[in-house]
């Protein structure tokens, strides 16, 4: 509160100016003032009691307006911190998960010595759930990757998809398929030759072709079908799992979200791994859609438009 002898500095300041009619009013943020609204004529007696109330109201619309905003500015600080913590615990979980993953691997080839049925059922499961925790990780750095800030797809000219991209990610799933076991067979239509961001791709296609491989049925078939058009690379994952039904398609790409279907719930995930690839469509200017026959097959396909990168 401003003192008496302020208040009377700032009124002779006011008329010396020729201002002979003044309303002020606050400024409140969750009942704190944070500023005022000043509103002054040099004719004298300018404002009646309907002028007040109009003052009053636009007074509280823009305490209003300067909460949402601050608001706004608490949710990005609060977003930004989350999506930092985010990737940094699971950069510090991804190497000594991946030693341990190894050592389980060395263990189980027979390395150290010869294990029976039951030590290597025991340590098949520690690699299992290393695995998977592992998978978890790369997901949420991923996420925090992706929704990371000033991310964007860099485009560049690819001169053959199939090599850069395609082979070294059936390459880094062959343990997966092998587990299942299952089959995954390239089909490509075309010129070999993209414009896209080969690292975003390669996470789409990770996710992609490890969903196939885990929620398709074991001894079955994946297959990855590039076609390549003047304006467009469509690539779609299709295998021949219980797919899902038409009533879940639209929980899909949601973050954290996981179907409810019977086939979906026996998989453990993260419900990040569409959402990624969503968010990776977007960054392309491109998109993503599903198709599926519940009990027989399902597919995912990706549609990049092809411009010269700039």
């Amino acid at each position: 509160r401003m003192s008496l002898a302020m208040q009377n500095v700032d009124t002779r300041l006011l008329i010396r100016e020729g201002v002979r009619s003044n309303m002020t009013c606050p400024l409140k943020v969750e009942g704190r003032p944070v500023g005022f609204l000043f509103r002054s004529s040099r004719t004298a007696g300018a404002y009646d009691q309907h002028q007040a109330m109009l003052h009053i109201l636009v007074a509280e619309r823009l305490g209003q307006a300067v909460e949402k905003a601050s608001r706004i500015e608490q949710l990005e600080a609060a977003n930004r911190a989350y999506r930092e913590m985010l990737g940094f615990v699971s950069h510090e979980l991804k190497s000594p998960l991946a030693s341990i993953a190894l050592e389980g691997h060395t263990l189980a080839d027979g390395y150290f010595g010869d294990l029976n049925d039951r030590q290597k059922e025991k340590i098949g499961n520690i690699i299992a759930r290393t695995d998977f925790l592992l998978g978890l990780t790369q997901d949420y750095l991923d996420l925090a990757r992706i929704e990371g800030g000033p991310l964007h797809a860099e485009m560049k000219k690819v001169d053959s998809f199939s090599k850069a991209i395609l082979e070294p990610v059936i390459h880094i799933l062959k343990p997966q398929a092998e587990s299942r076991p299952c089959r995954i067979d390239p089909v490509h239509t075309g010129a070999d030759d993209a414009v896209c961001d080969p690292d975003l791709m390669k996470i789409a296609l990770v996710n992609l072709i490890g969903n196939a491989i885990k929620y398709g049925k074991e001894g079955g078939l994946v297959r990855v079908r590039t076609e390549r058009t003047p304006d467009r690379l469509t690539v779609s994952v299709w295998n021949d799992g219980p797919g899902f039904p038409p009533a879940e398609k639209g929980k899909l790409f949601r973050k954290f979200s996981r179907l409810q279907a019977s086939a979906a719930t026996k998989q453990k995930g993260s419900g990040l791994g569409l959402y990624n690839v969503w968010q990776i469509m977007q960054m392309h200017g491109g998109r993503i859609r599903a198709e599926s026959e519940p009990g027989q097959w399902a597919e995912f396909t990706m549609d990049i438009p092809q411009n010269e990168p700039v």
